[in-house]
């Protein structure tokens, strides 16, 4: 394994720990908040006031900034797999040879857009850390917050790229299958007159 392999290894696996981290940890905080809110509102002498001392304001806008971060590296982690939307209708009735500029058009023109925005985003991001701006419940510097522009734009960036230069190589774009069950070692079977997304059973199985 060259150097380069290693790196996108590594690259791949911070990149889902980094979500799975982001979306486990926002779910707790968000329940531990609703859970303290709720019986805060009970009149437990004792209990009560220890609740109500303990201050959660800040949970919401921690959970939206991790939510941002998240949503910003996933979009990263859907170009890597292949899991974002497309319309290749048009695409797909293209003739081989004509289809792979037309794809490779449209990686390198996601490319070049998320590498403008994470451009323009690392230098709002440099002059936000020139001022003393804060958010307003955690009190944290503003531009730790829009730090998420130009590292999940610029991820993304490399992902159009990695995909481009592996269709250009191998011919083969990322797939993301919606019939396949992760821990299955066989994926469940389409049904050829289904809508392709919902799996086949046997006859007599679940339905």
């Amino acid at each position: 394994m060259n150097a380069f392999s290693l790196f996108n290894r590594l690259l791949d696996r911070l990149e889902e720990t980094l979500i799975a981290l982001l979306m486990a940890a926002a779910t707790l905080i968000i329940f531990v908040a609703v859970v303290h809110r709720y019986l805060a509102g009970f009149a437990i002498p004792g209990v009560q006031d220890w609740l109500l001392s303990l201050n959660l304001s800040w949970a919401q806008e921690l959970t939206i900034f991790m939510f941002v971060w998240m949503a910003k590296f996933g979009a990263a982690y859907g170009v890597r797999t292949g899991i974002h939307v497309g319309v290749d209708v048009l695409v797909n009735r293209l003739s081989p040879p004509r289809r792979k500029p037309v794809i490779l058009f449209g990686l390198l023109a996601g490319a070049l857009f998320t590498g403008v925005i994470a451009s323009f985003g690392a230098n709002f991001v440099w002059h936000l850390s020139q001022t003393e701006q804060t958010t307003p419940d955690l009190e944290w510097p503003a531009w730790m917050v829009y730090l998420a522009i130009p590292l999940g734009s610029g991820l993304m960036c490399y992902r159009f790229l990695q995909v481009a230069w592996r269709f250009q190589r191998d011919g083969e774009l990322p797939h993301h299958d919606p019939g396949q069950v992760e821990g299955l070692d066989e994926p469940l079977p389409n049904d050829p007159h289904g809508d392709g997304m919902h799996p086949r059973y046997p006859q007599g199985g679940a339905q």
